[in-house]
């Protein structure tokens, strides 16, 4: 058994010592039900196979979806799971293809902030020793921001769409605010399209190419159109986004700031917050110290909707833990049921290497 095996083992054990029941998820999973759930990273980079008889499969490419889609469909009560097992999926550098995971989830009703406390405290003591940087964030913070923005509905659905791409979310954030490339080029499309109806152009631009049907052009045409029509992103609100994105301080030091914005969008998930900063202090978590870093999770998972965490080692390698809250995939996958969820997994490879000295 390699080291790697062996660090996987114990912290299952004491994951198990937790009040975790154990669950193995099928290494082939059906990759029609799951892969849109994952976001486009890992849809990039998972292993998708035909088999005549199931259709469309993948080799697992984690845990946490395959739990929560086995626990919904028995039903959506309170438990506890963990997990140890390989994952697969395609890398572009050295980095392994195949590689441990060791996990916790926790669904639970009505005690959101100590769940939350419970997973992360629950980490920094199964990591302790490592010598790794602990961060932290709250994606519900970002999709409250963008939902309290004075613009459209498109607009805002736009920017929610985006916002686990954070280069494409900026340029998009410049066009509706009237600045950057983005804008520039949209005002002379814009002004194209105004030149005539849909029909004309579809006629002007020549050959019928691509899967869309000229009744979808017309469509896009006039969301084109009506978008052009929204005032623009007000400046404020803009700049206070921006800030908000850009913001990392300790914990409590970022609550404050927060609050000092007065942007009434964020209370809800500021309140949060705080309950979960007091349930963190109350696990042992100093959180005056705990870094919080407003962006973190936003090239992670697409699923996760609200509080995130990370424990990394150096900037050249993966995180070698991570987790989240994702309610609201509880939610897809629950078939009109849903329960609130946290959960996180470990790489023991990463601590073997780290033991090592690699």
């Amino acid at each position: 058994m390699s080291r790697a095996e062996d660090i996987a083992q114990d912290l299952l054990a004491r994951m198990l010592d937790a009040g975790a029941a154990r669950v193995t998820p099928d290494i082939l999973q059906p990759a029609e039900t799951l892969l849109d759930l994952y976001g486009e990273d890992i849809r990039a980079r998972a292993y998708v196979t035909h088999d005549p008889a199931m259709g469309e499969m993948m080799l697992r490419p984690d845990f946490t979806v395959p739990v929560v889609q086995a626990h919904m469909a028995e039903g959506a009560e309170p438990a506890r799971y963990a997990y140890a097992g390989p994952v697969f999926r395609k890398q572009s550098s050295l980095r392994a293809r195949e590689y441990l995971q060791v996990g916790y989830e926790v669904f639970a009703r009505d005690i959101e902030a100590q769940a939350d406390a419970e997973v992360f405290a629950l980490f920094a003591r199964l990591l302790d020793g490592y010598n790794l940087r602990p961060v932290t964030g709250d994606m519900g913070l970002i999709t409250a921001a963008v939902a309290g923005l004075s613009t459209s509905d498109r607009r805002r659905a736009a920017l929610l769409r985006h916002v686990w791409r954070p280069k494409r979310f900026r340029a998009l954030l410049e066009r509706m605010r009237g600045q950057g490339a983005l804008a520039t080029e949209r005002a002379a499309l814009i002004a194209r399209l105004r030149t005539a109806p849909p029909a004309v152009l579809i006629e002007q631009a020549g050959p019928h190419l691509g899967l869309r049907s000229e009744d979808e052009i017309a469509e896009r045409v006039a969301s084109l159109l009506e978008d052009a029509d929204a005032a623009p992103i007000p400046e404020g609100q803009a700049q206070a986004l921006e800030a908000l994105l850009s913001l990392a301080a300790p914990a409590r030091a970022a609550l404050k700031q927060m609050r000092a914005m007065g942007w009434d969008a964020l209370a809800p998930a500021l309140d949060r917050l705080e309950a979960r900063l007091d349930a963190l202090d109350a696990a042992g978590i100093d959180t005056e110290t705990l870094p919080f870093e407003a962006s973190f999770g936003r090239t992670t998972m697409e699923y996760y909707d609200g509080f995130v965490f990370g424990f990394t080692a150096r900037d050249d390698l993966p995180p070698v833990a991570s987790g989240g809250r994702y309610d609201a995939l509880t939610a897809v996958l629950g078939q009109g049921r849903a329960i609130p969820a946290v959960g996180g997994v470990i790489r023991p490879d990463l601590l073997a290497s780290l033991e090592g000295g690699q």
